[in-house]
């Protein structure tokens, strides 16, 4: 169904308030050919609406000749503001910058969050944005899973479908997403409710197995058999299956670069109001997939970069593949049993 235009506003006026904007505050609003443009025009009154001073940026799509889909995340690392000073100075001077286009990974993003600039992603249909509009529960959940990542030492992730993986934790931070920026330089995603954190270089081994069902980010596809995976040493060594498992392998592969084969965040959803199915029900261009990224217990795992965590692994290739059905525990302590989430206080 879609959604009226005073709606949003409102949903927006709300997650701003969560974000801590207040009267007088500098806002950039960066956009492209590609953005939303109900995102863009409710988003600009409900700014208004709050008293903050806006601006907004809009800069030329990039990457199209050489991503191999439309998807935002599909080529990721560089963007417009690369070489743009006066764009990227306009952002290092705001005190929330709402980001309809996607600079994860950029380099340019960092030197933002590290000017104290609060940074607000939001790319999704508004249909998704209403459904999964972050309130108090959410950061209480996602505060509490990443108080106990923050203190681990070992991960391992089980399933009755056949993954085996341990990684040991504590050499990188821990990635809270709870749906809105409230702290000077914190950056989040609206809509999003989970944790992750990166395993220890090296430390990354085992079988995860992509199962029927479980969902292959940027794909956007659920797959249809299983898909077997090797990980040794912190890199995926072999891929195993049928037409699938060879065309992720494909897939990575064609950005020659062996980064790409890195394991990346690891992590579990905390969403209460995503949902697994909902990926099917939307055209493959009209979002990034958030729903399969944060549902309920999930198992989320990715490849590719680190630099969003100070790693200095830049490569364009990045995959999310959230497993269901998995058994996660934290220095034995488990997390989630069988796709459910245990502790109590990540459950409401």
């Amino acid at each position: 169904m879609a959604i009226s235009d005073s709606a949003l506003v409102e949903a927006w006026k709300d997650v701003l308030a969560l974000s801590r904007l207040v009267p007088g505050e500098q806002v950039t609003l960066l956009a492209s050919d590609d953005s939303n443009p109900q995102l863009i025009a409710t988003a600009r009154i409900a700014v208004a609406q709050l008293g903050a001073i806006l601006t907004i940026v809009t800069l030329p799509p990039m990457n199209g000749d050489v991503a191999l889909s439309r998807d935002k995340s599909g080529f990721v690392g560089r963007t417009a503001l690369e070489g743009n000073r006066p764009a990227l100075e306009a952002m290092k001077h705001s005190d929330l910058v709402i980001d309809t286009m996607l600079l994860l990974f950029s380099p340019e993003q960092e030197q933002v969050l590290k000017g104290g600039a609060r940074m607000l992603l939001a790319v999704e249909p508004a249909e998704i944005l209403l459904r999964m509009k972050p309130d108090a529960s959410d950061s209480r959940r996602a505060g509490a899973a990443a108080a106990r990542l923050a203190r681990a030492k070992v991960m391992t992730v089980t399933s009755k479908a056949g993954t085996e993986f341990r990684c040991e934790l504590g050499q990188y931070p821990v990635l809270k997403q709870q749906g809105y920026p409230d702290a000077p330089g914190a950056w989040d995603h609206w809509p999003s409710c989970l944790v992750a954190t990166w395993p220890n270089e090296g430390s990354a081994e085992g079988t995860l197995v992509i199962d029927t069902g479980d969902i292959l980010l940027p794909f956007k596809r659920y797959a249809r058999d299983p898909i077997r995976l090797t990980v040794e040493g912190g890199y995926i060594r072999r891929i195993v299956g049928g037409f699938e498992a060879e065309y992720l392998k494909s897939y990575i592969d064609r950005f020659d670069d062996p980064e790409a084969y890195a394991m990346a965040h690891v992590g579990w959803g905390l969403h209460d109001r995503a949902h697994w199915t909902a990926l099917g029900l939307y055209d493959r261009e009209a979002g990034i997939g958030m729903d399969a990224r944060s549902y309920l217990g999930n198992f989320l795992w990715s490849s590719g970069p680190n630099t969003e965590a100070g790693g200095t692994r830049n490569t364009p290739c990045h995959m999310d593949i959230p497993l269901r059905g998995c058994s996660l525990s934290l220095d034995g302590e488990p997390m989630t049993i069988d796709g459910r989430v245990i502790p109590a206080d990540q459950t409401s």
